[in-house]
């Protein structure tokens, strides 16, 4: 969480689908493993615009977990109302997961500790745009109206307020990324990305919480056998958060069948 870019206002297929080229690069240099890419929602569309611009020339396979172009070009009318509805700031971590939970946009309470530490980042500053100003100033109002209840010995209560002002301050916690202001990117992550992941030469798994997700493109590449497909019911759109041991045996299972590892005793 440590990374600065320089210009994290670029959120385009084509930069994120550079990027992921250059981490393997960073990491393996000009040899890297032989390697299958996983992505789910935007990260799978990402990962099947890096496969077709032939970033990973180790690529062996490729996996989309819960997307597909018809729903997601659907589901972005919507979105902006989406995203105002969700909270701007949070007082803790615990706070943040605790809410992923709860509006069911995680179902696994244990995989949202691990996930949504890495969705929010703590506020750099008490009215930067991440933590509306706001917030805080009715921070400050609140602890003000107590210093005045407060008979005697004013000016020591004072400064303990302050300071527990600044440590409330210290720990909010906002949205890493600002999805509302990405809007413009939204387009091209999934426009054509059903034809896209069908080009794909590599074999190709297409993990899904409901069959009813597929548009007209998939159906009839799944027909004609050009991806193998796995329905997880019971589901959340958050797949490989809600079921991640079914996860894990289907892409097992996708290696093995395609010869890209050997099973260990045991595995069925």
């Amino acid at each position: 969480g440590e990374t600065k870019v320089r210009n994290p206002e670029d959120l385009s297929a084509e930069t994120m689908a550079k990027d992921v080229g250059s981490v393997v690069e960073a990491l393996y240099g000009d040899l890297p493993p032989p390697i299958m890419l996983i992505g789910h929602s935007m990260g799978g569309a990402i990962a099947v615009h890096t496969a077709v611009a032939n970033l990973l020339p180790s690529l062996l396979g490729l996996c989309m977990i819960d997307v597909v172009e018809g729903t997601a070009m659907d589901a972005l009318n919507s979105m902006q109302n989406f995203l105002r509805s969700r909270p701007k700031t949070f007082k803790s971590l615990e706070n943040a997961i605790e809410w992923s939970v709860k509006s069911g946009q995680i179902r696994n309470l244990e995989s949202a500790r691990v996930s949504m530490v890495g969705q929010v980042k703590q506020c750099e500053e008490a009215a930067s745009p991440e933590c509306p100003k706001a917030i805080v100033e009715g921070i400050i109002e609140e602890e003000e109206e107590e210093d005045e209840d407060e008979e005697g010995g004013g000016s020591v209560n004072k400064r303990k307020k302050e300071d527990d002002t600044e440590t409330k301050k210290e720990h909010l916690y906002t949205w890493r990324i600002e999805l509302a202001k990405t809007e413009k990117y939204w387009d091209g992550w999934f426009r054509g990305l059903s034809n896209l992941f069908l080009s794909c030469p590599t074999p190709k798994l297409l993990l899904l919480a409901g069959v009813d997700r597929l548009d007209k493109d998939l159906t009839i590449g799944q027909m004609q056998g050009k991806f193998q497909m796995q329905v997880l019911p019971q589901c959340g759109h958050a797949v490989h958060e809600d079921a991640p041991d079914k996860v894990a045996e289907a892409v097992a299972t996708f290696l093995i069948r395609h010869r890209f590892t050997e099973p260990i005793g045991g595995f069925q």
